[in-house]
């Protein structure tokens, strides 16, 4: 553990002067290595901060879903983490960055035998999509420190990382300059997308997820049953075609349900004689 505490254990590779980069628990729909991918991943641009005796990578990459940013933290022991941001989310990141920062330079010294139950001082949540991030700026024995936990709704490892108080400033104009290079439009369907819906039969759970991205908005269905999952992704413009596929299939079926239960029906020939 880090001298603030860290999240989960995770990301390498030779750019973190360590191996295996995409090993991590963590793993989402935005990275593009193992089943499921985006297929060709691209990285953009990067930034790296020393803060304290942790190092943060900013890295901006583009698959087929769009621009993203992921942040993965390095600890003095190797411990590492990682989270992913859309644009548009890092842009609220970054104003949320300004406000806890504030606060932060408001408080007095820290005082050891005057801690908050909890450790939280000041949070705050984002919510983009299915995925939901908390921010909770904490103190310890150790100091103060600002912790971003990266949850899925449908289920999924937490992610978290954590950046020491002091470094919130340095940190926010990082993602400022990575934002003015590469703006913060999701870009997309601009109104609210529906909610997810969820519907269990028998042992398996099925998901329905709607998303946006560059290229448009989608709906993913997810087929869930013990540890392992599959999905499809369907763009927005052939779900009409979709449905009505879909449609004549159940319409097919029960029309041959409906001539298979009306032939039982029937009376025997030896029936009718009587």
């Amino acid at each position: 553990m880090s001298d603030l505490g860290s999240g989960d254990d995770g990301i390498s590779g030779s750019k973190y002067n360590i191996t295996n980069l995409e090993g991590s628990s963590s793993r989402n729909e935005f990275d593009s290595s193992g089943k499921g991918g985006c297929g060709v991943e691209q990285e953009l641009a990067t930034k790296m901060l020393q803060i304290q005796s942790k190092r943060f990578y900013l890295d901006v990459k583009q698959n087929r879903r769009g621009r993203f940013i992921k942040v993965a933290e390095i600890g003095a022991d190797g411990r590492r983490s990682q989270i992913y941001l859309a644009l548009s989310t890092a842009a609220e990141f970054r104003d949320h960055l300004s406000s806890f920062s504030d606060y932060y330079a408001s408080l007095g010294p820290p005082n050891t035998d005057n801690l908050p139950e909890d450790g939280k001082l000041k949070s705050e949540m984002m919510i983009k999509d299915y995925r939901r991030y908390y921010l909770d700026l904490k103190e310890n024995a150790r100091g103060r420190f600002l912790r971003v936990s990266q949850t899925i709704t449908r289920g999924g490892p937490r992610s978290q990382i954590a950046l020491p108080a002091q470094g919130m400033i340095e940190f926010r104009d990082a993602l400022t300059d990575l934002l003015e290079e590469f703006g913060a439009n999701d870009g997309g369907f601009k109104g609210d997308l529906p909610e997810e819906r969820h519907m269990k039969v028998d042992n398996k759970n099925f998901y329905f997820d709607i998303g946006q991205n560059n290229r448009g908005v989608y709906m993913r269905i997810s087929e869930v049953k013990n540890n392992f999952r599959t999905s499809i992704t369907i763009p927005e413009k052939c779900w009409i075609r979709f449905r009505d596929i879909f449609n004549d299939y159940c319409d097919k079926m029960k029309k041959s349900s409906d001539s298979i239960t009306a032939d039982h029906n029937l009376p025997t020939s030896s029936n009718s004689l009587k």
